[in-house]
């Protein structure tokens, strides 16, 4: 298949390079000049040659088309979004003028995005979420990934959700492992980001400081009185959802479902073999990171939102940002995620297009 992937950061790179291995033919496309352009020049200067280390082997592939042309996106039936959720609605406006009638935009992860996707697009274009990458890396060395865990299944949202079996048809050709949620709003509200990247690196910002990043957060900072603030932040997504009408699923229960094909194990102690694993990457290594930049304004301020609009109270999220907000010296909800910039109307039709399957 003729797949596209927007962004050429840790996870496009690797799913790129995984995708071009089984076979497709993928045009991986820088958006921005932000980071890891070293790797991208050196992909451009060695026809995309990029090799893949994972479980003391490595394999070696040749990305067809590297380039920083959106046009390129008009030949694809599948399109990737694999950058940060901050720039979603900005490259979505970019992108626009060259989408085509059916195309499959898959955005991992989602954060709700399909909002943005109704907001600036035509409505033939079947919009996908996923709740998390597929593959947990790094690059390290231009052309060089390391590849960490790859998660056991991958639940995915569509939308409209009479396009499921359409977009399963042609999803289930990549040959990762999906599952396919009734809707978007579960895939968009159980991104596991939202719970242990703001948790985690908040709580984390003195030792983060104290070591200059010699530090694995997912190693050192569940304690049991930080995962008591989890468990706090987690009540109050599981209340939103099933204010508006879904299953209550804890963080622990859908991160079992994604890293474990045992359903018979004990879901806090999945998360703790898979937060303990040493292939996990050290950092972050700076508060001033995307764990808080990212998931504090477009996760937990889109949380607090919803929340508001609902009449669910979310203290512990309402905490978490001010905290983030002091200690970067920003305000976290200026440019985040809101009901207003996800546009109501959109939401709504998201609901609707669900309410038949919930």
């Amino acid at each position: 298949m003729k797949i596209a992937i927007l962004g050429a950061g840790n996870g496009g790179c690797a799913v790129a390079a995984d995708l071009s291995l089984r076979g497709h033919e993928i045009t991986l496309i820088k958006t921005s000049r932000s980071m890891h352009d070293d790797n991208f020049n050196y992909l451009q200067k060695n026809n995309g040659r990029i090799s893949l280390y994972e479980n003391d082997e490595v394999v070696t592939t040749n990305i067809k088309t590297v380039t920083r042309d959106l046009k390129e996106i008009q030949k694809a039936e599948i399109i990737i979004i694999y950058i940060q959720t901050n720039y979603h609605e900005e490259l979505i406006t970019r992108i626009v003028p060259y989408l085509l009638k059916n195309q499959i935009v898959l955005i991992n992860p989602g954060y709700l995005s399909t909002a943005y996707m109704l907001k600036h697009c035509h409505e033939d274009i079947v919009v996908v979420e996923a709740q998390s990458s597929f593959i947990d890396c790094r690059i390290f060395e231009p052309g060089k990934i390391k590849i960490g865990f790859r998660n056991a299944r991958n639940p995915l949202g569509v939308y409209p959700s009479k396009m499921i079996g359409y977009a399963q048809e042609k999803l289930d050709k990549l040959g990762f492992p999906f599952t396919y949620l009734d809707n978007v709003v579960e895939a968009a509200l159980h991104n596991p980001n939202l719970i242990v990247h703001t948790v985690g690196a908040i709580m984390s910002i003195p030792r983060i400081e104290k070591t200059e990043g010699e530090y694995c957060m997912y190693h050192e900072v569940f304690t049991p009185s930080v995962w008591n603030i989890l468990e706090a932040l987690d009540k109050e997504k599981m209340d939103i959802l099933q204010k508006l009408g879904f299953e209550r699923v804890p963080y622990v229960e859908a991160c079992k479902y994604r890293n474990s094909l045992d359903d018979s194990l004990d879901a806090k102690e999945v998360f703790f073999w898979y937060a303990g694993m040493p292939t996990r990457a050290k950092g972050p290594v700076s508060a001033d990171s995307r764990y808080i930049t990212e998931d504090v304004p477009q996760g937990l301020v889109m949380l607090e939102t919803l929340g508001r609009e609902l009449e669910i109270a979310t203290p512990i999220t309402t905490a978490l940002i001010e905290l983030a907000s002091s200690a970067l010296k920003r305000d976290m909800r200026l440019n985040g995620r809101t009901i207003a910039r996800l546009g109501e109307e959109n939401i709504k039709k998201i609901l609707k297009d669900c309410s038949s399957k919930v």
